[in-house]
């Protein structure tokens, strides 16, 4: 059974007021491969392997998550390519539906990037989203905007890309 993920991200306008009222969850996520993604990921306190197939249509791709121990993180943090990514997720339910923002907040060296994203049961129900005015511009197909590019790209330079806000 192939599990897909279906998600759009938007850079933010204006951040919600009060983020404290909203599950936070410490991230800590590096990339053992781009194509097809590999990535390790500690959120608090509980470690993941991912898997993400190649897409072509940059919305949705296969994803299988698997557990790892704190150890076998550990392990294979300083194995991964790149840069390491921080950050702070907020989980805010999106009024008058199911869906739930996930507000990311960057670290060093990607502060005060801040991106919002939204997954969804259809391509259907992706595509016809509209979004909360404190959503900004949609980023979903910009591969700059993608946590993988943000980490392996050696071309990819952070403060270009928080400048072109």
């Amino acid at each position: 059974m192939e599990n897909t993920e279906i998600e759009r991200k938007w850079r933010i306008s204006e951040l919600p007021s009060d983020l404290s009222q909203y599950e936070c969850i410490d991230m800590e996520q590096a990339y053992l491969n781009e194509h097809p993604t590999v990535r390790i990921r500690r959120e608090n306190e509980a470690y993941i392997l991912t898997y993400k197939g190649i897409s072509d249509n940059d919305i949705s791709h296969a994803e299988y998550n698997l557990p790892l121990t704190k150890e076998a993180f550990e392990h294979m943090l300083p194995k991964c390519d790149g840069r390491i990514i921080r950050k702070k997720r907020y989980r805010i339910p999106i009024d008058g539906t199911a869906l739930c923002a996930e507000l990311d907040i960057f670290g060093e060296p990607f502060s005060p990037l801040t991106i919002v994203e939204v997954e969804f049961p259809s391509i259907e129900e992706a595509e016809s989203f509209s979004p909360p005015p404190w959503f900004g511009e949609d980023v979903s197909h910009d591969r700059r905007f993608k946590n993988a590019v943000m980490a392996i790209d050696p071309d990819f330079d952070p403060a270009l890309m928080l400048a072109s806000e």
